[in-house]
């Protein structure tokens, strides 16, 4: 018995020391990240669960030999750990309120972000449903591809004239999907009335960039074009994406109405209000240098993604390459441990763009935070839709305006 529970604390203190500092090597670099992710943004359900461990062994006798005691020890020290999660995961709502602090005054920060209510959300995190929000699934936006589809929240109240919002999943290029994404923001601000897009693109090795890109725009310039029937203001769009979503938003709302990415549709206005991207890829091009640029290119973009290793192509695919004045204005969100795209990605894109954009660049760099962080709703997720909520809205004042 205390064997068994000697593994189980070791197990459960490594999964900590992991989330806490993250390992990177190449060999153990996804399952290391999934231990990470899962153990930052499920510290308060690890913390009940190892206190019944705890009382369990404890009652069953396991502290009776120096193994024993041991486990006790490394099960204590876990709790203390995930504790310190804890605090990082609200820490995020001081670290994004401080990165706003700097723009005009508007609305303050909602302080009910609960998607499914707080006993739900800690018994069933991973629920995505809001009473209040309905959602249409599979709305074909294109004839194109079987792809080609998307998802619509809005409020069961079916207002008009709403804001708009355009989130684009991620996965590498090569899989996802959107139902696996942004669903905690979607749900939030479709409760509040917005409504929210969400779509699908063609996706690697299938797809070559920059089809991707294309679909994107493909979806918005549909948005742009029917989003009224479904109560949408076409006039308000705002793009969100993470990972290689993000990295397709932030192409997107750099290379408005480019008519190299918009075949067939070019005098549709692509232009938009604001763009969110969490955890992007800015860096397609390895400008940054870091281990992870030079294996995604490597292993990745040219024999999936780009198919070519033309260095240009990787250039213009780059958003820190494609940073210019007229940029709308941004809320880039990273994470400090992110061990999939390195936040010196981010610093260099936000560093570029503020440099030459004439609207608000804002930056939020949270601590102690993986990769993925906002796919299901947590105590940092929640902080941070409610500083994306601010964000919007303050937008939204700005066109009224």
């Amino acid at each position: 018995m205390s064997t068994v529970f000697l593994l189980l604390a070791v197990a459960g203190l490594l999964a900590v020391f992991n989330a806490l500092r993250p390992l990177r090597a190449t060999p153990v670099l996804l399952p290391a990240f999934f231990s990470a992710w899962l153990t930052a943004e499920l510290a308060p359900q690890l913390i009940v669960l190892t206190v019944i461990e705890i009382t369990t062994f404890v009652l069953l006798g396991a502290v009776s030999d120096t193994r024993g005691w041991v486990a006790l020890v490394l099960s204590v020290l876990t709790v203390v750990g995930l504790l310190w999660l804890v605090r990082s995961s609200e820490a995020a709502a001081h670290v994004a309120d401080r990165a706003l602090a700097d723009l005009p005054d508007g609305p303050e920060p909602d302080s009910d972000v609960d998607v499914t209510g707080r006993l739900r959300r800690f018994f069933v995190p991973m629920s995505f449903t809001h009473p209040d929000v309905d959602r249409i699934v599979d709305v074909p936006y294109s004839d194109v591809s079987g792809r080609h589809r998307l998802d619509v929240y809005r409020h069961k109240d079916k207002p008009t004239g709403c804001p708009t919002l355009v989130q684009v999943h991620g996965g590498g290029w090569v899989i996802g999907d959107k139902r696996e994404q942004g669903r905690p923001l979607m749900l939030h601000l479709a409760s509040r009335g917005w409504v929210c897009f969400a779509p699908n693109y063609r996706l690697s090795p299938r797809a070559t960039w920059p089809d991707h890109l294309v679909d994107v725009k493909r979806a918005l310039a549909w948005v742009r074009q029917n989003g009224a029937e479904y109560g949408a203001d076409p006039g308000f769009v705002v793009l969100t994406g993470g990972s290689a979503g993000a990295h397709l938003v932030a192409m997107a709302a750099l290379t408005a109405n480019d008519p190299r990415y918009q075949p067939g549709f070019e005098d549709v206005d692509t232009s938009v209000a604001g763009c969110v991207p969490y955890y992007g890829v800015y860096d397609i091009a390895g400008e940054t240098g870091t281990k992870a640029s030079r294996m995604r290119r490597r292993h990745l973009m040219d024999r999936l993604v780009m198919k070519t290793t033309d260095d240009q192509v990787y250039r213009e695919a780059s958003p820190i390459e494609a940073v210019c004045e007229d940029a709308p204005p941004f809320l880039v969100i990273h994470g400090r441990n992110d061990t999939l795209v390195p936040v010196a990605e981010a610093r260099l894109f936000v560093e570029r763009l503020r440099a030459v954009s004439s609207n608000p660049v804002v930056y939020v760099e949270l601590p102690g935070t993986q990769h993925a962080f906002d796919v299901f709703p947590s105590i940092r997720s929640s902080h941070v839709v409610r500083a994306v909520g601010r964000f919007v809205e303050l937008l939204r004042l700005r066109a009224d305006a």
